[in-house]
């Protein structure tokens, strides 16, 4: 009996693989207007289309041929998988009002023959649409309604109602059934306010299949994906993209029953027309609801998604004062970018200080990742000491529940430091470099003794040694307060540490130019303009967005020719990380060159208003 089902399953499978392939035959609508133009489309579908040898279309005895076959191609690679279509396309218009019935077309596929099936098709009396296509046929205009119904950008969401935090992936398709004749370019970008927005990776071209939709079959290009993350609650909207579209519109001439006009009113002889079409998507409406008040975790700290976490201690047996490296690993899907160090709480006689955070993050698909939180800590106490489990609480949407995570405890040995025992403990090492130079060794011999000369005890040694180490102490007081002020104000430790960071990024942008890597280029240049601009104007990173930066900027009054260079610059490298350029190198160096004149000329001003 198992031997039966295996030879079933492995006939049912070679049977699959033999009658994968399928031809088909469809329509926008079966029932057109007496004036109206339609496409009818027969597309064969398969693993393998070079195997194609011959079309053979049906006989449209009762409509007009306005122009075909348009041939057009596509492939598909999924899971590993290869699949491939090859559409053969015709643009008619009936001759008569009825029913009519459109035959099967034939294709020769590896020796073997394929039929579509018949397709009735009933034409009644002139749609609304007849009086626009005869003024086309006229004076050769086309309205922007009728490019519309052919032509649109729709948006779409995989969630409409979301919690605080839990990402929403937005998709931009293209949808298109004329042709398209050069390059597109981004007029008008959407915007998020309300979002932490992250772009997901995309192809820098579009790829074109075949879709349904309403009734009608499309070809349907990929234009943009983002993954969204709500910081504000309420009804949130994301604005519309505009595309400028160079769409190619095919111009008829007047039909006047004579013979020669008829013959050049053939397609293949009618003129096409480029039309410049702005396409705009939907706006897009969002709920986002506040996350449960019940069973709130007192370590949560408005992490959304689904994480898990582990760590590492770099050794459980250390000298007192020597340091020990403990990292925290976070890993998932969410926004990795806005997680927050886990608190982490140390018994008395340790040392810490602020860790130094990684993150790895992968925009193929969704947002998931890696953030890593590397702690150093300093143990000044000699004896057996245990850091307690670190814990870390996020918010679950798929089970709409609060989860904590926890790693071990770690305990250590903590020896003497080198050349002390336990009663040296509690100082630093530099402190016990001091004890062992107050006292000197008592000399035994006189052979380097000798008399003193008759100098004045109020020299000028004398005031150098008094005065000296005055104003040493003096600018190491006033060193250690500005320490300790930027240790406590957050805000001016990252305004003072804006302009460092933002060129340690632009170092490595240059890099990325050089070696011509568009991408990473404008990705890298962009985070290095924003960063500086949360740090300098106080921005938390949920909130940051040209809008709110552009409205700072004019509260502290700075020039309006910097802030539309700033606006410049922030549009040509989203403009460009969407549809790079083929003389990439040059434009990248000039971005390069205009945001490192804008932050200078930024840095002037902020650093004149803030001393003012």
């Amino acid at each position: 009996m198992l031997r039966l089902k295996i030879i079933s399953i492995i006939f049912a499978l070679s049977s699959l693989t033999i009658f994968a392939q399928s031809f088909t035959a469809s329509v926008g609508n079966t029932t057109v207007g007496l004036n109206e133009q339609f496409q009818i489309s027969f597309t064969f579908s398969g693993q393998d289309i070079n195997g194609i040898k011959s079309f053979n279309p049906p006989n449209f005895n009762n409509f007009m041929v306005l122009s075909g076959p348009n041939e057009s191609t596509s492939m598909q690679i999924i899971n590993s998988s290869v699949s491939a279509s090859r559409t053969y396309s015709y643009y008619l218009q009936p001759k008569s009002m009825g029913k009519f019935t459109i035959g099967s077309a034939t294709l020769n596929y590896n020796g073997k023959t394929f039929n579509t099936q018949p397709i009735t098709m009933e034409v009644v009396k002139g749609s609304p649409k007849a009086p626009a296509a005869q003024n086309r046929g006229n004076n050769s205009e086309v309205t922007s309604t009728d490019i519309g119904d052919n032509l649109f950008i729709l948006a779409t969401v995989d969630r409409s109602r979301v919690y605080m935090g839990e990402p929403v992936t937005v998709t931009y398709k293209l949808y298109t059934r004329l042709g398209i004749a050069s390059q597109m370019q981004v007029s008008k970008l959407p915007s998020y306010e309300g979002f932490w927005a992250e772009e997901i990776t995309t192809s820098n071209t579009i790829n074109f299949t075949t879709e349904m939709y309403k009734g009608k079959q499309y070809r349907v290009g990929l234009l943009k994906k983002v993954e969204l993350f709500p910081s504000q609650l309420g009804e949130l909207s994301v604005t519309p993209m505009q595309l400028q579209v160079p769409v190619q519109i095919r111009q008829q001439r007047k039909r006047s029953g004579d013979i020669f006009n008829d013959f050049f009113n053939d397609p293949f002889f009618n003129p096409v027309q480029t039309v410049n079409y702005t396409a705009k998507s939907n706006t897009i409406m969002i709920h986002v609801t506040p996350l449960p008040s019940k069973d709130v975790p007192q370590t949560f700290n408005g992490a959304v998604g689904d994480f898990t976490m582990n760590s590492q201690i770099s050794t459980t047996n250390v000298q007192a004062n020597n340091p020990v490296s403990l990292k925290i690993n976070i890993s998932g899907s969410g926004n990795i970018s806005l997680l927050n160090m886990p608190e982490i709480n140390l018994p008395t006689g340790f040392d810490k200080y602020e860790p130094k955070t990684s993150e790895q993050i992968n925009r193929n698909g969704s947002i998931s990742g890696t953030k890593t939180f590397d702690y150093l800590i300093v143990p000044r106490v000699p004896g057996k000491k245990e850091i307690p489990p670190i814990q870390f609480s996020f918010f679950n949407p798929a089970k709409g529940s609060y989860v904590t995570l926890s790693t071990p405890a770690y305990e250590l040995n903590v020896a003497p430091g080198a050349g002390g025992n336990g009663s040296m403990a509690g100082y630093t090492k530099e402190e016990i470099k001091l004890l062992g130079q107050d006292i000197r060794y008592i000399k035994t011999s006189t052979d380097d003794l000798r008399r003193q000369g008759n100098d004045e005890l109020f020299g000028a040694g004398f005031w150098t040694a008094t005065i000296l180490p005055l104003v040493l102490l003096s600018g190491l007081v006033t060193w250690k307060r500005r320490q300790d002020k930027l240790a406590g104000n957050i805000q001016l430790l990252r305004y003072q540490r804006a302009e460092k960071i933002a060129r340690a990024r632009f170092k490595t942008a240059k890099t990325l130019m050089e070696s011509n890597d568009q991408s990473g280029f404008y990705a890298e240049i962009s985070l290095a303009l924003f960063g500086y601009l949360e740090d300098k104007l106080h921005i938390p990173k949920a909130e940051i967005s040209l809008d709110r930066v552009v409205d700072e900027l004019q509260k502290k009054n700075i020039d309006g020719s910097i802030i539309g260079s700033l606006k410049d610059c922030t549009e040509k490298c989203d403009y460009a990380r969407f549809a790079p350029s083929q003389d990439g190198k040059a434009e990248m160096n000039d971005m390069y060159n205009e945001l490192t004149r804008v932050i200078i000329e930024l840095e002037k001003s902020l650093a004149g208003k803030r001393y003012a």
